[in-house]
């Protein structure tokens, strides 16, 4: 391979994946500093890539779920074929995953072997699961030689805003800037509830963060919006609603304007961690042992249950004590020193205590 090859990595299908899988391409930016790094994966995620400097070519590849696709994947090898990729790093770990790359004739196809994938992959690398507990580990491994020591480090995923792009988007929702420090508040969770702390909890959080002084918006997709919408409802409307009202993009730029981040574990917790947001992450059924928010100001809250981590996406056992025990005041002290550090409290009894390590 050349000292500046081109290479194609085949990206995840979820928004905190591809967050992650940033840490890959920055290290493969730093191992080949005039690489040409190319991503193909669905096309919702362009507003994540357009944010990655990492990132010289996002490619669309939106094939049904669960589906062979086979037509279409031929015309994307064609397409890839074109481009003259020297390596192709592949992610996912399906057999599906693999065959584009292969039928595009790439020489190096680089992955983990998942499905039986002799072939498809030729640049087979071992999984050690133990020495690679994280999830974003595994990814920047496959950007080093084959057979180099398991690496631990990795870059922390940053992504990139625009003021241009802050105002386009704040006009697009009818919001003029903050006055106040905004707490973002990410009630969602796509992989299912057992991973959402309750609509009550937020509601009583957001009550608490306005008597101190900040503005509280509510993100997610259309998805959240019953969620959000009795959130508000429970706080007496206080909230600004952006559930189904923003495109990725947008809601990536109005995060960066948060004093800080309140979210259950998911996509956009990643997202207000590679924006160097003071974060609060709120674990239940799933494990920061894995996907944690890759931050230094992210504080990670869970009650650690003999029976937590699951990984369920409802309670087997029907009580949900992993997210209905985990106390609104704990949240709030948890966010007590980013709120004084912004002046929000105006004189406001100060929240004490030190339950948010890592906030600052």
């Amino acid at each position: 391979m050349s000292d500046a090859p081109r290479i194609v990595v085949f990206g995840p299908s979820w928004v905190g994946d591809m967050v992650m899988a940033q840490s890959l391409f920055m290290a493969i930016k730093a191992r080949h500093p005039g690489a040409r790094v190319g991503v193909i994966a669905p096309a919702w995620t362009e507003p994540l890539l357009a944010r990655m400097p990492e990132v010289d070519l996002p490619l669309a590849a939106d094939f049904r779920h669960g589906a062979l696709n086979l037509v279409e994947r031929r015309r994307q090898a064609r397409s890839l074929r074109a481009q003259a990729f020297d390596q192709a790093i592949v992610l996912p770990r399906s057999i599906k995953s693999a065959l584009v790359p292969w039928l595009a004739r790439i020489p190096v196809r680089t992955g983990y072997l998942g499905e039986m994938r002799y072939g498809l992959i030729n640049d087979v690398r071992p999984l050690d699961k133990a020495m690679l507990p994280l999830t974003v580990q595994r990814f920047v491994n496959l950007a080093a030689d084959r057979g180099a020591a398991p690496v631990t480090d990795y870059p922390r995923p940053r992504l990139s805003v625009d003021g241009a792009g802050v105002d386009a988007s704040l006009r697009a929702v009818g919001l003029a800037p903050p006055e106040r420090p905004v707490l973002a508040m990410c009630p969602g969770a796509e992989y299912g509830p057992a991973k959402r702390w309750p609509a009550r909890h937020f509601a009583s959080l957001a009550r608490d963060a306005a008597g101190a002084g900040c503005a509280v918006w509510l993100f997610g997709s259309d998805k959240d919006t019953t969620i959000t919408a009795d959130i508000n409802r429970q706080s007496g409307g206080i909230c600004v609603d952006l559930a189904g009202r923003t495109r990725l993009g947008q809601a990536i730029d109005l995060m960066s304007l948060a004093a800080a981040v309140v979210s259950n574990d998911s996509g956009l917790m990643h997202v207000a961690a590679a924006l160097e947001r003071p974060l609060v992450a709120l674990y239940g059924s799933s494990s920061p042992d894995f996907t944690p928010p890759l931050s230094k100001d992210a504080a990670v809250l869970r009650l650690g249950l003999q029976c937590s981590p699951c990984f369920e996406r409802e309670c087997p056992l029907g009580h949900f004590r992993c997210m209905e025990d985990l106390a609104p005041a704990r949240v709030m002290d948890a966010l007590g020193p980013t709120i004084d550090r912004h002046g929000a409290r105006s004189g406001a009894a100060r929240v004490g205590g030190n339950a948010g390590e890592g906030l600052k």
